[in-house]
């Protein structure tokens, strides 16, 4: 009988704002083919580099098959395959124990962004942990900071529309590599830029993104808020700004305009490195073009002082008086149209109260007694590698070499954490289940319907909280719906106080794959109204100041000591930021050979100024290192780094190189702000290795 090749439509499930519509071709069962789809609005029939060979990660040879258990010393790689029944009977026997010792508290999950569905990742977060009791995750190791910020002052996150920036006179893309991270932005800039926008890239690397603008300034790390409060400056002292716009539509003006004194031209030159003239020139640009827009993301506030700095940013059109205006304004992220209903998401009022939080940025330091009413002593990880992420990494692994310390991960693959678990649970790729995406960068929503029968035994999120919380013993039917169920449960609720969900059902969803929401006003706050307590932007924030918080913006020098612990000389400290590789998404796809061919070995930039000092020719291999840590790169030598300056991209596994990468020495201090994490205020020493 002929074989039939069905087509079924899906979502990309990665940490982009772009959320890509897909379409997978399958026959006999089986993924034969993977492509965009030409009919969703943003994609637009074209994938990224990262996600076009996504049936390789499918497919991939080493795919977790079936649980195991671990039987010899955490990261021995000793393993043993067991049943379904087993290890939930074994989870459970170790987390009844746990808790008659300690209670929930001392049960720890541990997730992020391995996929942003609603049901896989944003329900399973919150349904079963609620009703186990156990501690709650603070999920701020991404963009904690820049979205209390701009909530702080604007009330919201909302963004124009990708199309949009055909409007924009000028655009400043600041500390943010679209190329990379925001693909399906490009083709509107080129578009953009070929009629005639400027394009200027601020960022201490030239990237990609960089090499294609008009002009591309490199301030020193963690010296954007002092940037902006200069240019806020120069706007004022030259009569650039709008009083009148001002004057109807902020709070906290007068008090601010004092405060810009404090950040003359010859101040702000010497904090961040740049020319006084440049700054200037700069200033005068984006005053005198309208509209004009400034695109952010969250690599630009990973820094001790990144609220503040993206305070200071959100100021900056206000003085303007461009908020409201087609093409001008601010680009950060449409998160804030759409927010699902918490109580359908969680399920709070049927369950006990949450035991305690623990900030993910501090996981090594909760793991090795930071964290002791109770201790952690069980950490489910799922939809995150830990291990390889998150800050401090020296720190993580110690904590998750403690044989007290019963480890569960549900994962697709043997990461840098599934090493030093207890037990591995196979997990589904986005082609084996079900799931609702909404963008942060734009406002479709997209069905992910199931192309394929799961591989082996591999189970979803959403399956395997049910099946441990029927190990519990827990009779909540919340807890058992469908994928399906769950996304009917959530629309319903959410469309009680959302307008644009109101005709947006899961048969629609089905059956157009993606359905694009529109909210008034189309452009942001083109009304005049910001959902904030006065309803204006709070360039002063009471509610900042009543958390002990600066309620204006400004710059606080933060800076890293590297726990230098007296082995390093202090003057020859450099800065090594790490953003994000062109291949991988922070780990993910980051064990795909294609990928990591494309990608290269792994290396680390530095200026040749730098290289010289230290006798470190192109090609050498390097050590990175500070009282955290140490890694072995690769020396690229370029002037696309600025002096003082290196950088290295993040989300290598390290036991697929030598063991470490540049998590051993990125710092777990909490920023100023949410909790947020500081990845990029790191310095460090550079050293030729041993044979290098």
């Amino acid at each position: 009988m002929p074989s039939t090749l069905i087509k079924i439509r899906g979502a990309c499930p990665h940490d982009c704002p772009d959320t890509c519509g897909l379409i997978t071709e399958v026959e006999n069962g089986r993924a034969v083919n993977f492509y965009a789809d030409p009919d969703h609005p943003i994609t637009q029939g074209w994938l990224c580099a990262k996600v076009r060979p996504y049936l390789d990660h499918v497919y991939h040879p080493d795919r977790l098959q079936t649980p195991l258990r671990r039987f010899g010393p955490k990261g021995s790689g000793e393993w043993q395959p067991i049943t379904w029944d087993e290890a939930l009977g074994e989870i459970g026997t170790r987390w009844r124990a746990i808790i008659a010792e300690h209670g929930a508290a001392a049960i720890l999950p541990y997730s992020y962004s391995g996929t942003l569905g609603l049901v896989q990742m944003a329900v399973c977060n919150g349904r079963f942990w609620n009703r186990l009791g156990a501690s709650q995750l603070e999920p701020s190791i991404c963009g904690a900071a820049a979205e209390f910020a701009v909530e702080a002052t604007l009330g919201a996150r909302r963004t124009a529309r990708y199309e949009d920036v055909a409007y924009s006179k000028l655009v400043i893309v600041w500390g943010h590599n679209p190329v990379s991270t925001a693909p399906h932005f490009m083709p509107h800039l080129k578009d953009a830029q070929r009629a005639g926008t400027q394009l200027v890239v601020i960022d201490p690397r030239r990237t990609r993104t960089a090499k294609g603008a008009d002009w591309h300034i490199a301030p020193k790390p963690a010296t954007d808020g002092a940037l902006a409060l200069g240019l806020a400056h120069i706007i004022v002292a030259e009569g650039l700004h709008d009083e009148t716009w001002l004057a109807a539509h902020t709070v906290g003006w007068p008090e601010l305009r004092a405060r810009l004194a404090e950040y003359p031209p010859a101040r702000v030159a010497a904090i961040t490195g740049l020319p006084e003239a440049d700054i200037v020139k700069l200033a005068r640009l984006y005053a005198t073009t309208q509209p004009a827009l400034i695109k952010i993301a969250d690599g630009l506030q990973r820094h001790l002082n990144g609220g503040q700095t993206i305070r200071a940013i959100c100021a900056l059109p206000a003085l303007t008086g461009q908020y409201g205006r087609r093409g001008g304004g601010l680009a950060y992220s449409a998160s804030g149209y759409l927010q699902w209903d918490s109580a359908a998401l969680n399920k709070w009022a049927e369950c006990p109260p949450p035991a305690r939080w623990v900030n993910m940025n501090r996981l090594g330091a909760a793991l090795l007694g930071e964290v002791s009413d109770p201790p952690i002593q069980s950490l489910f990880v799922f939809g995150s590698n830990p291990a390889a992420i998150a800050p401090n990494a020296g720190q993580v692994i110690a904590g998750l070499q403690r044989e007290d310390l019963f480890t569960v991960v549900h994962e697709l693959f043997m990461t840098d954490t599934a090493v030093y678990a207890d037990i591995i649970l196979p997990a589904t790729s986005q082609l084996e289940h079900a799931d609702l995406h909404k963008a942060y960068g734009h406002t479709v929503l997209a069905y992910n319907a199931p192309a394929i029968p799961p591989l082996g035994e591999s189970k979803s999120n959403w399956e395997v909280m049910g099946l441990l919380a029927r190990e519990m013993g827990f009779d909540e039917a919340w807890l058992y719906q469908s994928a399906d169920e769950v996304i009917e449960d959530v629309l319903r609720a959410t469309a009680v106080t959302h307008a644009a969900l109101a005709d947006v059902t899961l048969e629609r969803l089905k059956t157009d794959g993606s359905i694009e929401l529109h909210h008034e006003p189309s452009v942001p706050f083109a009304d005049g109204r910001f959902p904030t307590a006065s309803g204006k932007v709070e360039l002063f924030s009471q509610p900042l100041a009543d958390l002990g918080l600066d309620p204006l913006p400004g710059y606080v020098a933060a800076e890293d000591d590297g726990r230098n612990d007296g082995r390093f000389a202090p003057a020859d400290a450099l800065n090594l930021i790490t953003g994000a590789a062109h291949h991988f998404v922070t780990s993910s796809f980051a064990n795909q050979p294609g990928l990591l061919a494309r990608e290269g070995e792994p290396f680390v930039e530095m200026h040749p100024d730098d290289a010289a000092a230290r006798g470190i020719a192109p090609g050498d291999r390097v050590v990175v290192e500070n009282g955290r840590g140490w890694c072995e790169l690769k020396a690229i030598v370029t002037d696309g780094v600025r002096p003082g300056v290196l950088a290295s991209p993040k989300g290598r596994w390290s036991w697929l190189g030598n063991g470490r990468n540049v998590n051993w020495t990125t710092p777990d201090a909490l920023g100023d702000m949410a909790g947020q994490s500081t990845f990029h205020s790191n310095r460090v020493w550079l050293r030729k290795a041993s044979g290098g």
